[in-house]
C-alpha cells in the first residue's frame, strides 16, 4: 500500500520564518509558561527516579492527577482507568492497531491525522455529514449499526471547529448503547472552551468508550503526553501494543509534568489566559473574514484552535493554496479533511499562532489571490 504523508506536515517543512501560517494546529509560543516549567523541571531532576525505565502503563502519580480532574468533573475514574500515550497521536495509533482491519464511522470531515492512521491499519472509514451541531443523527446511526465503532471530536471539531450540542451527545450515546458498539472521543481541545465546558459523550459510557486527552494544546506540545481514558478491562486489551511501540512514555516529561500539576490553581490560571487569548484571536480572525474576504462564510468559534469554512462560489481551496503561498501565507484546503480529497471550496484556519498583525495581512494575501 503506497502511502502518502499528511499534507500539513509537508506544508510546515515547505515554509520559511517570512511565511503567515494559519494551517498547523500550533498553540501561542507566547503562552508557554517557560517559568513554571523550568521551576517543575529542576525539582523533578532531584529525583532519581526520573533517570530510569517506568512501568507501561504511565507513573502512578500522572495518572492519578488526571484521573482526579475527571472526578472532579463528575466522570468518576482511577488511576486504573489511565494509560499514558507519548501524545494523543499515539493514542490514537494504538487503537487503530487494536482495531486494525475493521469498518469505524467517522465525520465527514475529520481530523487528517486521524484518517491517516486509519488508512495504515486497514480501517474502512464510514464518512457521516457533520452539520453545525454534530453528526447527522439518521446517517450516524445507519452507518454505526453497521460498524459498531466510531471516531468522533465533539468539543471544537478538527477542523470544522463544530461543537456538539447537549441533544446530540445523548443521541449518540443512546445508539452506542443501543448497538453494544465502541465510541473513541477525541478532545484535545476541551478545555480551550470560550463559554462553558462541555459533558463529555465517554461519561455516558464508561464500559464502552475511549477517551482521548492531552497536554499538547493545552500547556507545551514538546513533552508528548497524551492518555487514554477507559474502562480498566479494555486498556489492558492496549497494553500489548503499547509495549510493543516504546515500553513507556517518556519518564522525564511525565515527571516534570507531575510536578507542574501539583500546583491546580497555577494550571487552572493558565487554561484561563489561553481560553482569553485565544476567543480574542478567534473574534478577530472572524471579524477581518468579514471585512476583507465577505465571500468566506463561516461560523465564528466557540473554543478550540480553528475557524473553517466555504467560499460561496466555487473556488478550488487546493489550487489556491499553492497561489497563496507563493506570497507567503498559507492554510489547510478543505478537501484534505475528506475520505476522497476531492477538491472543494473549504478552508480550514489555525488563529491561536498567529498575531493581531499577522491574520490581518494574512488573510488580504489571500484575497489577492482570488
Amino acid at each position: 500500500m503506497k502511502m502518502k504523508r499528511s499534507f500539513i506536515r509537508e506544508i510546515l517543512e515547505a515554509i520559511d520564518e517570512e511565511t503567515i501560517s494559519f494551517a498547523g494546529g500550533l498553540p501561542s509560543e507566547n503562552l508557554f509558561p517557560c517559568e513554571d516549567i523550568k521551576t517543575a523541571t529542576l525539582k523533578a531532576m532531584e529525583n532519581p527516579k526520573i533517570y530510569q525505565y517506568g512501568i507501561s502503563n504511565g507513573i502512578n502519580e500522572l495518572r492519578t492527577q488526571i484521573a482526579q480532574r475527571y472526578t472532579n468533573e463528575g466522570f468518576p475514574t482511577t488511576k486504573d482507568n489511565i494509560l499514558i500515550t507519548t501524545g494523543s497521536q499515539q493514542a490514537m495509533y494504538i487503537l487503530a492497531k487494536y482495531f486494525e482491519g475493521k469498518n469505524i464511522t467517522i465525520e465527514e470531515p475529520s481530523y487528517l491525522g486521524a484518517m491517516n492512521i486509519f488508512r495504515l491499519n486497514h480501517l474502512n472509514m464510514q464518512g457521516v455529514k457533520l452539520e453545525n451541531d454534530g453528526v447527522n443523527i439518521e446517517a450516524f446511526e445507519k452507518s454505526f449499526k453497521d460498524t459498531k465503532l466510531t471516531y468522533i471530536i465533539p468539543d471544537f471539531q478538527n477542523p470544522s471547529a463544530t461543537t456538539y450540542s447537549d441533544e446530540k451527545r445523548e443521541e449518540i450515546a443512546k445508539i452506542i448503547k443501543k448497538y453494544d458498539g465502541i465510541l473513541i472521543e477525541d478532545s484535545p481541545y476541551g478545555e480551550l472552551f470560550f463559554d462553558k465546558k462541555n459533558v463529555s459523550i465517554s461519561s455516558k459510557l464508561p464500559k464502552n468508550s475511549f477517551h482521548l486527552g492531552s497536554f499538547s494544546k493545552t500547556l507545551v506540545p514538546s513533552l508528548r503526553i497524551g492518555w487514554i481514558r477507559a474502562d480498566e478491562d479494555l486498556l489492558k486489551s492496549l497494553m500489548i501494543i503499547k509495549e510493543s511501540i516504546d515500553l513507556h512514555s517518556c519518564g522525564i516529561s511525565q515527571y516534570i509534568l507531575t510536578e507542574y500539576l501539583k500546583d491546580e490553581q497555577k494550571y487552572e490560571k493558565h487554561l484561563q489566559e489561553i481560553r482569553d487569548d485565544y476567543s480574542k484571536k478567534a473574534n478577530f480572525f472572524s471579524e477581518q473574514l468579514n471585512l476583507i474576504m465577505p465571500e468566506f462564510k463561516h461560523e465564528k468559534p466557540r473554543g478550540g484552535m480553528f475557524l473553517y469554512g466555504t467560499f460561496e462560489n466555487e473556488i478550488d481551496t487546493f489550487a489556491l493554496v499553492h497561489e497563496s503561498l507563493k506570497k507567503k501565507v498559507v492554510y489547510v484546503p478543505g478537501n484534505q479533511f475528506y475520505i476522497d480529497k476531492v477538491p472543494n471550496a473549504e478552508i480550514r484556519f489555525n488563529y491561536t499562532h498567529s498575531t493581531f498583525e499577522q491574520i490581518e495581512k494574512g488573510i488580504k494575501l489571500i484575497k489577492s489571490c482570488l
